[in-house]
């Protein structure tokens, strides 16, 4: 075992974020650099690598500040006097719990924020948000590239808060392009971009876009309740109505409304919340008359019941 002695002076370091950090002798020992085995201990292989590399910023989480002098003294020892910036981030405390994330939380993964119908650009935004001082809401990386500043960044634990982050992606579906909104939504027809448009201003996150949409395209299910209330025969009843009706002679949804209600003598709640689930799929939602022009283009797609 190879171990570094323990320095007779105090170390100190200038941190971007943190700023003056200094670790007095007593608290710092003679600590490991090659096991038993003559494996390399981590501070040992991080101190090299970064000598190798010529890294000179290395940026990484505050829990890794007690490592920070035991790398100096071996870089000292190997003869470097190459500075080396460093900048320890503040932990990320869990929202519900206050305690910090780990591996083991959903949403400190990437990959489960994606899978959730998260976009890239909303999570890089929330990211750089996370205890900093931004000079506005929503913004692209590129964007960030021009004002981002280390020294902007607090040293204090911030939360995790993805109620928050459901709001910066709610923003970057709605700047999404028409391209590359097709190219993400379940619907690949240009003529019901509108359509899209309507129902991002009800969701935060592509999963819950896709969701409408299926909800609006495939068989409407009658038989189960909708704010714990049951409208299968209303259902049935105006169902019946609109299959004799062509949708596209209709000029509005108001001349539209007028003879369907006419058609099932259904009024009020008793024809407005059936006439939803028949052609969403849903007991709430974007106002029928906004999307009732879409609607008239696919009406025999949408108007289907679940077997």
């Amino acid at each position: 075992m190879v171990r570094l002695k323990a320095p007779n002076h105090a170390i100190s370091f200038n941190d971007a974020i943190k700023k003056e950090v200094k670790f007095e002798p007593y608290e710092l020992d003679s600590f490991v650099l090659l096991r038993k085995d003559k494996s390399p201990t981590y501070n040992f292989a991080c101190a090299c690598d970064d000598l190798l590399y010529e890294i000179s910023l290395i940026i990484r989480g505050e829990d890794h500040v007690s490592n920070t002098p035991k790398q100096i003294l071996i870089q000292q020892a190997l003869g470097s006097n190459d500075p080396i910036i460093y900048a320890h981030l503040p932990i990320i405390l869990d929202e519900a719990s206050g305690k910090k994330m780990s591996k083991r939380d959903e949403a400190s993964s990437v990959k489960w924020l994606l899978n959730q119908g998260f976009l890239p650009v909303a999570i890089v935004n929330y990211l750089i948000t996370i205890g900093n001082k931004v000079p506005k809401e929503v913004f692209s990386l590129n964007e960030a590239i021009e004002w981002f500043s280390l020294e902007n960044l607090s040293n204090s634990p911030a939360h995790f808060n993805l109620k928050y982050l459901k709001h910066l992606n709610h923003q970057h579906l709605k700047r999404l392009d028409d391209e590359k909104l097709l190219e993400l939504a379940p619907i690949k027809d240009k003529n019901l971009l509108g359509l899209l448009r309507l129902f991002i201003e009800e969701c935060g996150t592509l999963l819950e876009l896709k969701e409408k949409i299926s909800l609006f395209l495939e068989p409407k299910d009658i038989v189960k309740t909708y704010e714990n209330e049951d409208f299968k025969e209303r259902c049935l009843v105006l169902f019946n109505a609109l299959k004799s009706m062509d949708f596209q002679a209709y000029k509005d949804f108001e001349s539209f409304k007028k003879e369907a209600m006419r058609l099932s003598q259904l009024k009020g709640k008793d024809f407005f919340k059936p006439l939803r689930i028949l052609l969403t799929g849903n007991s709430h939602g974007v106002e029928l008359p906004l999307i009732f022009p879409y609607i008239q283009s696919h009406y025999q797609e949408i108007l289907r019941l679940k077997a």
